[in-house]
């Protein structure tokens, strides 16, 4: 009784207490009006990280246009042009650096969690990966695959270990992700750590254990361990709960465990 409570999509109520059930009560009472509130709440922060970011590229670009003045049009229009480009990447990276500090400053951390979409718990996954498609959307793909989108990455809270080389941008939830030492992920692999179904939402680990390659376009999601110096193959998909082995347990000839899409673990 107490797991289909927990799980009951329908409920406009809170098990919390305090402050935090209110909150939670009314997120899930008033679905649209809560949404758009707190949509008000992350355009600040996404508006934040792009003008302080923006600042330095803006400072630059009005500097060189002060020193264009006295050419001609077309020299001017060239180092204007030129300038902006280059202002483009001053962005970039501050961005890098500016939208770390801002998910750090986040009031509220991601977390395992398995319950209700209209959970407490959405607000810092919604903002974290706000943050994180901010870079990605804007920056990212110019310094993939390279040392900074790594650097970028383990800032974002992923844990990363030595020798890793990511090449893709098509990861969310990098705090809730763990890739060990001499890892390598093929370009555009799809990592994740969350799935939702029926109305429920799971927020869970991925772990890519030592010296595994993912192949290209291959799709890794929440739950999910890769074992040691395996390769998954290009345009693979691992589903919630797999547990894919490494090069050890095929020698052992255990078989890939695929786990079901929906958490089944108890009520806490």
């Amino acid at each position: 009784m107490e797991k289909k409570k927990r799980f009951d999509i329908h409920s406009e109520s809170s098990d919390r207490p305090g402050l935090w059930g209110v909150l939670e009560s009314f997120l899930r009472k008033f679905k649209h009006l809560a949404f758009a509130l707190f949509l008000c709440l992350i355009f600040a922060l996404v508006v934040s990280a792009l003008g302080f970011s923006l600042a330095p590229a803006i400072y630059f670009f009005s500097s060189m246009a002060e020193m264009a003045n006295g050419y001609s049009p077309i020299v001017k229009n060239i180092f204007l042009g030129i300038s902006l480009a280059i202002s483009y990447f001053i962005y970039g990276f501050a961005l890098i650096f500016v939208v770390p500090a801002c998910n750090f400053l986040l009031p509220l951390k991601l977390r395992d969690f398995t319950g209700n979409w209209y959970s407490i718990e959405i607000l810092p996954w919604f903002a974290h990966n706000t943050l994180t498609y901010l870079v990605r959307f804007t920056f990212l793909d110019f310094i993939t695959p390279t040392p900074l989108n790594v650097l970028f990455f383990k800032m974002m809270g992923m844990k990363v270990g030595k020798g890793v080389m990511i090449n893709t941008t098509y990861i969310s939830d990098p705090c809730m992700i763990t890739l060990e030492d001499y890892v390598t992920i093929g370009g555009s692999a799809t990592i994740f750590g969350h799935y939702g179904q029926k109305g429920i939402l799971v927020i869970k680990p991925v772990v890519i254990k030592k010296g595994v390659t993912v192949g290209l376009k291959a799709s890794i999601m929440g739950d999910v361990i890769v074992g040691e110096g395996a390769i998954v193959p290009p345009h693979s998909v691992l589903l919630p709960k797999t547990r894919f082995p490494g090069k050890n347990d095929i020698n052992k000839n255990s078989p890939v465990v695929v786990g079901e899409a929906i958490e089944k673990d108890k009520a806490s």
